[in-house]
């Protein structure tokens, strides 16, 4: 994988998984210093958490979103202690994915990503409280359809929108519960190979986020973000991030916005990027960019037996 044709990936909330980054940490002492070091900021054993659960508690956005940041920095840390020189062209995260790019573009440091993680999932949980709402998944029905869809099924103070473009065929729509309820009715009227709700209690994406808005924003601009040192590829605009300002104002409006992840892996396959490297739990992103662009190489990046299969290639870095 030449780096000058290799994008670095985060994933977000859906891939986390009991025991995530155990063995990365077992095998890797860079890694386990990451786990260690988030369990001092936090003040609690996230680590603990995240590889024994429960995991009902590992599921709950408030500790879901900063466990997938800290096993993606500590894959990323084995990596670069491994490959020391090797400098991918891009970066990109889904949707919460996104803070672990900045920490890989060198323009968060990890402390302050956690923090804000953290913070994130907070809020997101607060405002799930105050706007109860949901999401799903619609099979078979490409953005414009479901643009319509999600329109007819609106109402006034009842909004449900397309929340993230995952690729082909797989978009997930977000909302209050009663426009969540029609448009899944909808969508199967539209022809849609499946449709179905997430078991999720937030409405992630949408203007049910809201009342997080304030006090995320105010996080986001308090945090010490700098100019990255690689492009990052926003979630809200599927363009490069090359200002620190230009990362707040994606971070800020992620949380009510669609995440373009078809849109930004189909920049990065135009920009010529042939390889990209998931870093973290699980291998969900490479399973959606095969789908986005069927020359692409997805490797996923998280347990020791990732990197084995990794450096028995040297060759291919």
């Amino acid at each position: 994988m030449e780096p000058n044709q290799t994008a670095f990936v985060f994933p977000g909330q859906g891939s986390q998984a009991l025991g995530m980054g155990k063995a990365l940490a077992q095998t890797y002492h860079v890694a386990r210093m990451i786990f260690a070091q988030a369990d001092e900021i936090l003040g609690f054993s996230l680590s603990r958490l995240a590889w024994d659960g429960p995991e009902d508690q590992l599921n709950d956005t408030l500790n879901t979103q900063p466990a997938l940041l800290v096993h993606s920095v500590a894959a990323l840390r084995v990596f670069e202690e491994k490959f020391p020189e090797y400098q991918p062209a891009f970066v990109a995260g889904h949707s919460m994915g996104e803070l672990s790019a900045l920490v890989a573009a060198r323009a968060l440091p990890f402390p302050d990503a956690l923090r804000l993680a953290r913070k994130r999932g907070a809020a997101m949980k607060e405002a799930g409280t105050t706007n109860p709402g949901g999401m799903a998944a619609i099979m078979g029905l490409d953005i414009p359809a479901l643009e319509k869809v999600c329109a007819k099924a609106s109402a006034e103070g009842e909004i449900v929108q397309v929340a993230n473009d995952n690729c082909p065929g797989q978009v997930v729509i977000s909302g209050a519960n009663t426009a969540l309820d029609r448009a899944l009715q909808l969508a199967q009227a539209a022809g849609a190979r499946r449709a179905m709700r997430l078991p999720v209690s937030i409405a992630a994406h949408s203007p049910l986020m809201g009342p997080a808005q304030t006090g995320f924003s105010q996080a986001v601009e308090a945090a010490p973000i700098g100019d990255p040192f690689i492009p990052i590829i926003g979630n809200v605009n599927a363009v490069p991030l090359t200002t620190a300002a230009e990362i707040r104002a994606d971070l800020r409006a992620q949380l009510t916005h669609r995440v373009r992840w078809s849109e930004s892996v189909q920049f990065l396959a135009v920009k010529g990027v042939t390889s990209f490297i998931e870093i973290g739990s699980g291998s969900v992103l490479v399973g959606l960019i095969k789908r986005i662009t069927k020359e692409a190489q997805g490797i996923p990046l998280g347990t020791p037996d990732d990197f084995a299969k990794l450096t028995a290639k040297p060759a291919s870095l």
